[in-house]
């Protein structure tokens, strides 16, 4: 929050599309959940803890006490991120939102769509829907994801 000049300017979190055209439209930063910057977060963090070890430990999430390594981490937001795409028991997935031709229609439900970005707070998919270049990152965590379900 900024103040001067009798007026207040605050940038607010923000989990999907923006509220105002101020700051370039869709709220690119403020909350929405991009899977590029996510995922070089994921790899980054997996590069550090072969630097750092298992001994390096920090707080996941912020405010819950529990302190993790790098890798426990790099793990936490691979889960979160395939949690996006996987269906819950009534076999909805968050990116699909509230559009029920994805979860219900056995035409579309076979089908995942790679949006642009995610909702911050549902997970719904935003923005274009057609964006296999960089949110099809998510395969490989899903891969990962998935191998180290079943050794679990």
């Amino acid at each position: 929050m900024l103040r001067g000049d009798d007026q207040v300017h605050e940038v607010g979190y923000e989990p999907g599309e923006a509220r105002t055209a101020i700051f370039g439209g869709n709220s690119n930063w403020r909350g929405p959940v991009w899977m590029p910057v996510n995922y070089l977060l994921v790899e980054a963090l997996e590069r550090y803890h072969h630097f750092y070890g298992d001994s390096f430990k920090v707080e996941c999430p912020t405010g819950s006490g529990r302190l993790m390594n790098l890798k426990e981490v790099a793990a936490e937001l691979t889960a979160r991120l395939c949690r996006l795409f996987l269906p819950d028991a009534s076999g909805r997935a968050p990116w699909q939102g509230n559009v029920k031709r994805f979860s219900n229609d056995p035409l579309w439900n076979p089908y995942v769509l790679f949006h642009e970005y995610f909702h911050g707070d549902t997970g719904q998919g935003l923005g274009a829907s057609h964006q296999t270049g960089w949110t099809a990152l998510v395969v490989r965590l899903l891969e990962d994801f998935e191998t180290t379900r079943r050794k679990a």
